[in-house]
Order: C-alpha cells, then sequence, then structure tokens
C-alpha cells in the first residue's frame, strides 16, 4: 500500500508591508452628470439655411507700410540677381515643373541702385510667377542684406514672338553658309516639308 506524498509546507508571507507606498490608498472619484455632453441646441453640420441666410461680410484691407529706413541697403549687382535668378529656376525645375515652364522665360533687370525690373511675356505667366515672387525676393533682400529694393512689373512683347522652325528654314540657313547645298538640293530634291 502506498502512503498518499505529503503536501509541501506553505509559507507563510509577512503580512507588514516592505514599502511605506502600499500603506497609501489611492482615490477615484467617478463624476457623473445629470446632462448629456452634447452641445445644447447647436447641429454638427452644414446648415444649408444659415449658409442661405449668411450676410456678406464686409473685407477690411489693411495695408501695412514697412519702413526700410533702419534696415540695411547694401549694394547688389546685376550678377548678384542673375545668379539668384537662376539658383531658383534650377530649383523650380525640380520642385515644380509647371511654374518652372512659366516663368523661365522672364528677365530680372536692375534699374537703379534699389530698383529691380521684372519682364515678363504673358499675364497668365505672371500669375504663376506671383506665387513664387515673394518667397524669392524676400531671400533675395535677405541674401544681398538690401531691405529696399522696389520691383517693377512690366510686359515684354519683344519676349513674345517665338518664331516656329522648320526642316526647310533649317536648311535655308546652312544653304546661307554653304551655297554648294542649294545646287545638291536642285539635283535630289530633298523633301523637306
Amino acid at each position: 500500500m502506498k502512503l498518499p506524498a505529503k503536501a509541501p509546507e506553505k509559507k507563510e508571507l509577512s503580512a507588514q508591508p516592505t514599502t511605506p507606498q502600499a500603506d497609501t490608498v489611492q482615490e477615484t472619484v467617478i463624476q457623473k452628470t445629470n446632462k448629456p455632453l452634447s452641445r445644447p441646441g447647436g447641429s454638427s453640420g452644414f446648415s444649408i439655411n444659415s449658409f442661405l441666410n449668411k450676410e456678406e461680410k464686409e473685407v477690411v484691407e489693411e495695408t501695412v507700410m514697412v519702413k526700410t529706413e533702419k534696415l540695411p541697403q547694401n549694394h547688389f549687382t546685376e550678377t548678384d540677381l542673375q545668379a539668384e535668378w537662376i539658383l531658383m529656376l534650377k530649383q523650380l525645375q525640380r520642385k515644380d515643373g509647371f511654374i518652372f515652364n512659366a516663368v523661365k522665360t522672364f528677365k530680372l533687370v536692375k534699374e537703379e541702385e534699389n530698383k529691380i525690373k521684372v519682364l515678363y511675356p504673358s499675364d497668365s505667366a505672371k500669375v504663376e510667377f506671383d506665387k513664387i515672387s515673394g518667397e524669392f525676393f524676400n531671400h533675395f533682400r535677405s541674401k544681398v542684406h538690401n531691405h529696399a529694393i522696389v520691383v517693377e512689373y512690366q510686359r515684354d512683347v519683344e519676349n513674345l514672338k517665338i518664331e516656329v522652325v522648320t526642316k526647310r528654314k533649317i536648311f535655308e540657313k546652312f544653304i546661307e553658309k554653304n551655297p554648294l547645298l542649294k545646287d545638291l538640293d536642285d539635283l535630289m530634291k530633298f523633301d523637306l516639308t
């Protein structure tokens, strides 16, 4: 006969806390409300009635004039202007091709000591330039330490004429350089359409 195995003796844990934090009891207060938490009487979406009854608000535009007499007005050259413009075009070409194509034909010219003239080909291109002009001119002013720069816009009529060069026109330019090509054309009857 087998005798039942003795159960292992249980060691009693001391009833005294080992840390002083065990003595503290945290109280949690549960707050209850009598009213619902939603906004009373307010709609949470778009109201057609409020849209139709909306009054036109007057827009007040304020013109802020910055006094530049205390800001630096250092000299800058045409080369400084062209270098920054080329750098801006390279960045635009990588970042936004649409604006780059619109403004790549713009010409920036230094007119007077603190005056830059911007020649633009069309009004639609100027709209695209207006999107980046603030950033460009602010950067340029801080780079050359001249905050009295004034920008003037002028439409460039000459830049608007774009000549379509055909194969025939290219061949005629070559004929001007080498008249023997005309004889060759008469002999071979090239199709330059």
